[in-house]
């Protein structure tokens, strides 16, 4: 991981675990790097070292979040922060008066929305090429349920979901970001298998055009980490994954695909865009100037609305969820 940092100074890391930072300090010395300094509280690491950093990247657990990213930008600092931004709408337009407020960057952290894939489809959307959204159809899988048992990501007071709200939160803030627009009605519906959290989920979707989306998500299956999302238009359709890993694009499926037994793949199209450099890459972009912030908490508000929706729903055995304007 310390290979993303390259050209980036690491002046303090703030871990309150000595487990953890001894672990960090293996890393650093493996990577030839000099050790930072830890300051296990976030407030005395303002305190003392505010003056000397550009830049916090918030990796901690969901629920701490928003307190975390707040006291930075209050400080005079700009923000990187992992998925998701927070646990709640309320706590998004927090943020977000923060940001104004301070005048600070803030970004958050989703491969999807700074994927040069996923900026491409959403302006290939946006330029009425394609014509009108129709559907958005997204499924998202992996041997979630196994690989998190005990630990705090299946504690929901901390994490503030399971499967769908950890690593189903790309899917919902990529088909958020494609879709350009607030939704206005959700039904879900979760299946814990006796974890305490959402483990498999079905949502359907209403986005405010009348366009319908649905989202599939199994975290209780074979060994694996994937997705597929597909976006379709009434000329052309999209194809690509949660975390903005390819871009593909069909106008048109042979006509004989059916009779000559071709893939139904067939006339499926790579989208050739800029190369991506990773998620620090691009955010040291934005801080600089050089791209407009692809990843802003606005976005994060637009999921968090959903999210709040979708377990509005799943707690209520699927009824229907209103979203106000």
């Amino acid at each position: 991981m310390l290979t993303e940092f390259r050209n980036t100074h690491i002046t303090a890391v703030c871990e309150p675990s000595p487990e953890a930072y001894s672990e960090t300090v293996e890393l650093f010395k493996a990577n030839d790097r000099a050790i930072p300094p830890n300051e296990p509280e976030l407030g005395r690491l303002l305190d003392r070292y505010a003056s000397e950093i550009d830049v916090v990247f918030v990796v901690t657990p969901h629920a701490l979040h928003c307190r975390q990213v707040k006291a930075c930008l209050e400080a005079g600092i700009d923000v990187l922060v992992e998925k998701p931004m927070v646990m709640t709408a309320d706590e998004a337009k927090e943020l977000i008066e923060t940001r104004d407020r301070t005048g600070r960057l803030l970004v958050v952290a989703f491969q999807g929305s700074l994927s040069p894939y996923i900026r491409g489809a959403a302006d290939m959307l946006r330029s009425g090429d394609l014509g009108p959204i129709r559907n958005i159809s997204g499924v998202i899988w992996q041997d979630w349920a196994g690989k998190f048992d005990g630990k705090w990501r299946q504690q929901p007071e901390v994490s503030g979901g399971g499967f769908v709200f950890d690593s189903g939160a790309h899917m919902l803030n990529t088909v958020a970001d494609l879709a350009g627009e607030e939704f206005t009605d959700v039904w879900a519906l979760f299946d814990n298998h006796d974890s305490p959290v959402e483990v498999a989920a079905v949502i359907m979707g209403r986005l405010a055009s009348g366009t319908l989306v649905t989202i599939n998500a199994c975290g209780d299956t074979v060994p694996s980490c994937a997705s597929d999302i597909r976006v379709f238009c009434t000329k052309a359709a999209l194809r690509t994954g949660a975390w903005g890993e390819s871009l593909e694009i069909l106008r048109k499926q042979p006509d004989n695909w059916q009779s000559t037994g071709i893939s139904r793949d067939q006339g499926w199209e790579i989208v050739d865009v800029p190369e991506s450099h990773g998620v620090w890459e691009d955010f040291l972009a934005t801080w600089t100037g050089s791209m407009v912030n692809p990843s802003p908490p606005e976005l994060g508000l637009r999921m968090a609305r959903l999210w709040d929706a979708i377990k509005e729903s799943a707690a209520n055995n699927g009824a229907p969820v209103r979203l106000s304007a």
